[in-house]
């Protein structure tokens, strides 16, 4: 294969793609590529920064790191801030998404108050690593995958952690409320992050520029030498607006991942397919291997990532997927065990499992997530077996 392929980002996308192929790969960030998903044990101490590196570029390819400034369609070359130009026969946009910084009093300019910080790279989180430890006041805004992950962290450092969510619940994309309130039991308890649920966040108090307290809708005060903020990822577009990609919430793609310019592709938390962002590892992976497959053989075609987020908190092991709320006319099946913690549910429409939760005890996980992921009816048998360990096979 002769073709030019640049890449333009070196998160989970851009590197598997530069596993596969050999790439030119363009990146703003300094470190290797890595492990996104691994970022809070990096945090909580478990894993140094080089053990979630991952797989070098594949021989052949070369990364530089360079801010991406422009794209010329029409000469298929792009330009970099320092005044590099790297030609492509293919290029592909793998620029993933920025954290969604919410408008509160106090975050106002390009460059947040000292001791406020996101949650989305690894400087994020070496940044935070030098600010937290035993006694230290922080203050997680968000009560979704990213904030428990934080606060779970931030806990383990021996931070005093405060957890504020503005929705009725922890994680409302994954669990329903039963799960949830399981999960707040287990951070309170086990791990003793004090959670506020449906309490708004109206402004952060600042002294000479640095974070002292979080204020509250209804004028309760939290005190804090450091905040996190966890509200969610928006797709990073901007090259692809420039450039006069089709853009809606992202750059829109077909199911060969290619964009409105057929000479251009995109992959990963950016990439917008049949109406739907991800913003999932697991997605960033299966559209870069099908890209991949795609660019090497011309073949392949991306239907879609069905994806299952699991998250393990030391004594609590988490998984979910699909829908966790079911919708009128569907079955339900639950089990739950108060003394040890554990949850299980899922939820069939028809003949099909469309979304489950479990909570403690995950046995039954991988055969419910083959059921699900294959889409296939479900066996004729009482649906209490899909929940035994074997999944009822």
């Amino acid at each position: 294969m002769s073709s030019r392929i640049v890449v333009v980002g070196g998160g989970t996308a851009g590197a598997r793609l530069a596993e596969r192929l050999p790439v030119t790969l363009l990146g703003e960030e300094p470190h290797t590529p890595y492990n996104r998903v691994l970022l809070a044990d990096v945090l909580a101490g478990r894993y140094g920064p080089e053990v979630i590196a991952l797989p070098s570029a594949r021989d052949g390819g070369s990364r530089h790191e360079v801010r991406v400034t422009g794209i010329d369609r029409a000469a298929r070359v792009v330009h970099c801030a320092g005044g590099e130009a790297f030609a492509y026969d293919r290029l592909v946009l793998a620029t993933g998404s920025n954290p969604v910084l919410p408008p509160l009093r106090g975050l106002g300019g390009e460059r947040l108050p000292s001791g406020v910080h996101a949650f989305r790279t690894l400087d994020d989180c070496l940044a935070l690593d030098a600010l937290v430890g035993p006694g230290v006041r922080a203050v997680v805004i968000g009560g979704g995958l990213l904030g428990v992950s934080a606060s779970r962290a931030l806990a383990a450092r021996g931070a005093e952690v405060v957890l504020a969510q503005q929705g009725e619940h922890l994680m409302e994309r994954q669990l329903d409320a039963e799960a949830a309130q399981l999960l707040r039991r287990h951070l309170e308890a086990d791990l003793g992050v004090e959670v506020h649920t449906e309490c708004r966040v109206r402004g952060l108090r600042c002294v000479d520029d640095t974070v002292e307290a979080v204020e509250l809708a209804d004028g309760f005060v939290l005190d804090a030498d450091v905040v996190v903020i966890a509200c969610g990822v928006r797709p990073r577009v901007g090259l692809a607006l420039q450039a006069g990609l089709d853009v809606r919430r992202g750059i829109v793609v077909d199911d060969q991942l290619r964009t409105s310019d057929p000479y251009i592709h995109a992959v990963g938390d950016c990439a917008e397919h049949d109406g739907r962002l991800y913003g999932l590892a697991g997605a960033a992976l299966e559209q870069a291997d099908v890209l991949a497959d795609v660019l090497l053989h011309g073949t392949g075609a991306y239907r879609g990532t069905r994806a299952l987020t699991r998250l393990s908190m030391d004594a609590l092991e988490l998984a979910a997927f699909g829908e966790a709320t079911p919708l009128p006319g569907d079955d339900t099946v639950r089990l739950a065990d108060a003394t040890s913690g554990a949850y299980r549910k899922v939820v069939v429409r028809g003949d099909r499992l469309v979304g489950g939760v479990l909570l403690g005890d995950l046995g039954a996980v991988g055969a419910l997530a083959r059921a699900w992921e294959g889409d296939e009816a479900l066996p004729e048998a009482p649906l209490l077996h899909l929940l035994t360990h074997d999944g009822g096979s």
